[in-house]
């Protein structure tokens, strides 16, 4: 990967409690992964090991092309902020994994009807693109009984607006293409 250019970028996220590290190249191929807490990480990621060796990081999550990270602490922001960008720089100048296969694993295995495969389509293709652009994720859980649950990730994960997001955007537009759904919970 020698003659790239390496690029980490700071945006900030509807939750005033994450920040986004957008990358150039990509840290992975697909698919993202939350780690709410530093055990979590612990043979699974070394960039997220990494992360939450850093004072102030309370989670961490590793997308396709960056980072979210949930502060527990603002004192430092300055400081935690460069460090942010050294340490996803590095891992990404390594060329090493950021996140182990297994780590990974296989979102759509959960899927065992056609609704709940029409659901994990939907999310797929339209929304989980949509909320990765504010450093989030939205995972499929389980459909029972017309109730969809979703995991809530990344800045999404205790942002003040993702109920709207969840009931008047994601609600909306499942019902709208699979009447079978009455509600969308997150777990």
């Amino acid at each position: 990967m020698s003659g790239l250019d390496y690029t980490v970028d700071l945006e900030f996220t509807p939750n005033p409690n994450s920040l986004k590290y957008v990358t150039r190249p990509d840290l992975m191929e697909r698919g993202a992964v939350t780690f709410a807490r530093a055990e979590d990480a612990v043979g699974k990621s070394t960039l997220a090991e990494k992360l939450f060796a850093i004072e102030g990081i309370s989670a961490v999550m590793v997308g396709k092309n960056f980072v979210t990270i949930t502060l527990s602490n603002h004192n430092k922001l300055t400081e935690i902020n460069d460090r942010v960008i050294d340490t996803v720089k590095a891992a990404l100048q390594s060329g090493e994994k950021v996140v182990s296969d297994d780590a990974l694993g296989n979102r759509n295995s959960v899927a065992n009807s056609d609704i709940e495969k029409q659901i994990v389509e939907i999310l797929d293709a339209e929304i989980r693109p949509a909320v990765a652009m504010d450093g989030g994720d939205i995972t499929f859980e389980k459909y029972q009984d017309g109730i969809v649950f979703l995991h809530m990730q990344g800045a999404c994960a205790g942002c003040p607006s993702s109920t709207a997001t969840l009931k008047m955007g994601i609600e909306n537009r499942l019902r709208e293409k699979i009447p079978e759904i009455v509600e969308v919970v997150a777990v």
